[in-house]
C-alpha cells in the first residue's frame, strides 16, 4: 500500500508559494515587465480620442489606425523617458538631467522599504505591514526632528536613528506575537496597519503629541533645518542625502543575506523551517529578528520622507502608498538586495515618468498603477509567463517536459528484458 501524503498546513503552502516566486530566475521578472508595458500600451490605445475615431473607418484605411496607434503610444512611453531619465527638449545640462534625480528622489523610499519586505521575505514570512512600519518610523523621525534644537551633527543622525527604532519596534510586535503565539503574519501586518494609521491619526489631532501649535488641522510641525537631509547635489536636483543611506542598506543586506550567519540563518528557515529546527536553530528567534529588521529598513522610507525637502510638517498620509508598493519592488527583485535596488529604480521612473505622460497626452496617471500591478500579476506567475514565451521550468531538460522519455526502441528493450527476467524467475 502507499503510503498518505500529509496535507501541507496554511504556513507550509504560504511558504510553498513565497519559495517559488522567489527562486524563479531574474528572466521572468524582466519578461513581466515587458508583458506589462505591452498590455499598458494596449490600454493607453483603446482610450485615445484619435484611435477611437480613426478606427471607425478601419476597412477604408487602416494604415490611419495603426498610425493613431503607434503615435499615442510612442508619445506615452517616450514622455515617461523624458521624465525619467533624460529631457531632450530642455535648454540646459541641468533641466536635461533633472528628471533623473527626480526618479532617485521617488526610487529612494521604494528601495529602502523593498529591501525590508524582501528580507522577510527570505525569511519565509510575509511582510504586508510596510504602511504601519513607515508611519510608525515618520511618527518617530518627524517627532526627534521638530522637537529638539540640537547641531546638525547631532540631530540628523539621532532623527534617522528614531525612525529606524520606529520602524523596527513595529515589526518587533509582529515577529513577538507570531513567534509566542503562532499567529499568521499576514494578518498581523494588516491588523497592525490600521493600528499604525489611527494612532497616528490620533496624535496629530491630540496638542501636546504630534500636532503642530496653533492649528486645527491633523498636522504636525514643520522639521526643523537641522534635521532635514541636505541635497545631495545642490539645491536645483531633488535627491538628497539619504539616497546615500539606501545605497548603505543595499550593501547592509547584500552582506548579511550572503556573509553573515544570522543572514544564513534567514535563509535556511525560510526554505525548511522543520529541517532548521532539527539543525539546532531557533526558529522564533528567527521570525523575531526577521521583522525587527524588516521593519527598521522599512522605518528609514518612513523618516527619509520626514527628514527630506519638506518645509511644512507630515500628515496620515505620509506613507503615500509606499508600504504596498515596497510588496511589488520586493517580488520584481525576487527578494535579491541589487535586483531590489533596480527594481525601485524602474519603479522610480515610472512614477517620475507618468506625470510627464499626463502632461504630454492627456493620458491619465493611474496607467503608471495599470503598469505596476500588471508586473506584480505576471511576477507572482511564472507560469503564466513561461507558458506566454514557451519558456521551459526551472530544471527541464531538453524538451517541455521536466523528465525527458528514451527512446521507443529502448523502452521496447527494457520491456522485454524485464519480461525475460520475471519469466526466468517464475521458472
Amino acid at each position: 500500500m502507499s503510503e498518505v501524503q500529509p496535507t501541507p498546513s496554511r504556513d507550509e503552502r504560504s511558504r510553498t508559494i513565497l519559495r517559488d516566486i522567489v527562486s524563479s530566475n531574474a528572466m521572468i521578472s524582466v519578461l513581466a515587465v515587458v508583458l506589462a508595458l505591452v498590455i499598458s500600451g494596449i490600454l493607453i490605445a483603446a482610450t485615445d480620442p484619435t484611435v477611437e475615431k480613426t478606427s471607425g473607418y478601419f476597412f477604408a484605411r487602416p494604415g490611419d489606425t495603426f498610425q493613431a496607434i503607434w503615435s499615442s503610444v510612442s508619445i506615452a512611453y517616450s514622455s515617461i523617458f523624458q521624465g525619467a531619465v533624460i529631457d531632450f527638449q530642455a535648454s540646459t545640462f541641468a533641466g536635461a538631467i533633472s528628471p533623473l534625480f527626480d526618479t532617485l528622489n521617488f526610487a529612494m523610499p521604494l528601495i529602502v522599504a523593498g529591501l525590508g519586505v524582501a528580507l522577510s521575505f527570505r525569511a519565509g514570512m510575509f511582510n504586508i505591514g510596510g504602511q504601519g512600519q513607515i508611519l510608525a518610523g515618520a511618527a518617530a523621525a518627524g517627532w526627534v526632528g521638530f522637537s529638539f534644537h540640537l547641531p546638525l551633527a547631532i540631530h540628523l543622525p539621532l532623527a534617522v536613528i528614531a525612525g529606524i527604532v520606529g520602524g523596527a519596534f513595529w515589526g518587533f510586535l509582529v515577529g513577538f506575537i507570531k513567534a509566542r503565539t503562532g499567529a499568521h503574519e499576514v494578518i498581523l501586518t494588516i491588523m497592525l496597519n490600521y493600528v499604525a494609521f489611527y494612532l497616528i491619526s490620533f496624535m496629530l489631532r491630540t496638542p501636546g503629541l504630534l500636532q503642530a501649535k496653533g492649528t486645527t488641522n491633523p498636522q504636525s510641525p514643520a522639521t526643523l533645518p537641522s534635521a532635514v537631509l541636505p541635497p545631495l547635489l545642490g539645491s536645483q536636483f531633488a535627491v538628497n542625502v539619504g539616497f546615500l543611506i539606501v545605497i548603505a542598506a543595499t550593501f547592509f543586506c547584500s552582506w548579511l543575506l550572503n556573509r553573515s550567519s544570522l543572514g544564513f540563518r534567514f535563509r535556511a528557515v525560510g526554505e525548511n523551517p522543520h529541517a532548521s529546527r532539527t539543525a539546532g536553530m531557533s526558529v522564533k528567534g528567527v521570525y523575531v529578528w526577521a521583522m525587527v529588521l524588516s521593519g527598521a529598513l522599512v522605518g528609514i522610507a518612513g523618516a527619509t520622507q520626514v527628514l527630506g525637502t519638506l518645509t511644512t510638517g507630515f500628515s496620515s498620509g505620509i506613507d503615500a502608498g509606499i508600504g504596498f508598493d515596497a510588496i511589488t519592488v520586493a517580488l520584481l527583485g525576487r527578494s535579491r538586495p541589487w535586483g531590489v535596488f533596480g527594481a525601485g529604480l524602474l519603479f522610480g521612473a515610472l512614477k517620475a515618468g507618468g506625470y510627464a505622460m499626463q502632461a504630454a497626452n492627456g493620458v491619465p496617471i493611474d496607467i503608471v498603477l495599470v503598469v505596476q500591478s500588471l508586473i506584480v500579476l505576471f511576477v507572482a506567475a511564472p507560469p503564466l509567463v513561461r507558458t506566454i514565451f514557451r519558456l521551459r521550468a526551472p530544471g527541464a531538460g531538453g524538451g517541455p517536459s521536466t523528465t525527458a522519455k528514451p527512446p521507443r526502441r529502448l523502452r521496447r528493450a527494457a520491456a522485454e528484458s524485464s519480461t525475460a527476467q520475471t519469466v526466468e524467475a517464475a521458472q
